[in-house]
């Protein structure tokens, strides 16, 4: 298994989705030790974090991220002050982050009792999310990325697992393909692709189809929509061969107008003839709010909502999870 220890060795316009510790880790990570300071004062929970009351029914915030850079500029770029400030904001809450397969799953081994689970969802593979850098002949995480933040959060807090769904692109403009590929997007190399998805698969993270260049599903016909999930689907197997992608993350939140095709299609490549197969367990919208519980008869596995992260959006959701008394809190017990 590649982990963050290992050094690697590797011989359409678009904005964004919504509108557009130890030393066994360290040297691909040794880049991304970034200071992680809460931009701005963080509101703590009522009660201490990890004594809350468990409540099984309550609901779940899935946040979706797109650019994360030097500044913020309107809904979908937001600066890594903000971001860092989030990820402490959540941790100082008593938040604990999971997977959107974890979720559909009930599988909340990374949230202690007493804890809430939360899910981050990362859209459009830019290279402001993950971008390596070369040091003395090496690849390491480039500090400033968001994998870079997150790698130095965890290190400073183990216990804020490597559990995050980042929803890709392969073939999309302005740097939109696997992370960057090309110099001009923060130095990034063609070559560097498939390396970067296999270290978020080998270190916990989920691999989630967005197409194959964000197409707006909702103005193309069946075949064109099934193509772009197939071929979506088939360049993350080309990275990380035999992957099963359990989620996919609809483009501009647009449906296509034939919804199963969503879930489930087929696409036949005219150059080869054969014909490529996906399902998808999982649909991802785009703003909704928190979802409920998966043990709430009313929670639906097949398409989930999320909560675009710009503003004060956070805080004000987590405060009305609190003051409504609906935020789920694990009980540390089983998935029945």
């Amino acid at each position: 298994m590649m982990m963050r220890g290992v050094w690697l060795v590797v011989g359409v316009a678009l904005v964004a989705c919504g509108g557009e510790a130890g030393s066994g880790k360290r040297e691909a990570g040794s880049a991304a030790e970034a200071t992680v300071s809460a931009a701005g004062s963080v509101q703590p929970s009522r009660q201490v974090a990890g004594s809350l009351p468990p409540n099984r029914m309550g609901r779940i915030p899935v946040l979706e991220y797109h650019v994360v850079g030097d500044s913020t500029r309107g809904e979908f770029i937001i600066s890594r002050d903000k971001f860092q400030h989030d990820l402490q904001l959540l941790y100082d809450r008593g938040y604990r982050p999971i997977t959107v397969a974890q979720l559909v799953d009930k599988d909340f081994r990374d949230v202690p009792a007493g804890m809430s689970p939360v899910v981050f969802t990362f859209d459009d593979a830019s290279p402001e999310q993950f971008s390596y850098v070369e040091e003395n002949g090496k690849l390491v995480i480039d500090p400033k990325t968001v994998v870079g933040m997150w790698v130095a959060f965890n290190q400073k807090h183990p216990d804020w697992k490597d559990r995050a769904t980042f929803c890709m692109l392969p073939a999309a403009q302005a740097g939109h393909a696997f992370f960057g590929d090309g110099p001009k997007y923060r130095g990034q190399h063609r070559e560097w692709r498939f390396p970067k998805l296999k270290w978020l698969a080998e270190n916990g993270f989920e691999l989630c189809n967005h197409t194959l260049w964000h197409a707006q599903l909702n103005k193309y016909p069946d075949n064109v929509v099934q193509e772009q999930i197939a071929r979506g689907a088939m360049a993350i197997d080309s990275a990380v061969p035999g992957y099963k992608i359990r989620t996919f993350a609809l483009p501009l939140g647009a449906w296509p107008k034939n919804r199963p095709l969503a879930w489930k299609g087929s696409w036949t490549d005219p150059k080869t003839g054969v014909t490529h197969t996906y399902v998808n367990e999982t649909v991802l919208e785009v703003e909704g709010g928190p979802v409920p519980s998966p043990f709430d008869p009313k929670f639906d596995k097949t398409k989930l909502t999320r909560r675009i992260v710009s503003g004060m959006a956070l805080e004000k959701t987590l405060d009305q999870l609190e003051s409504s008394k609906t935020r789920f809190v694990w009980d540390g017990g089983g998935s029945k």
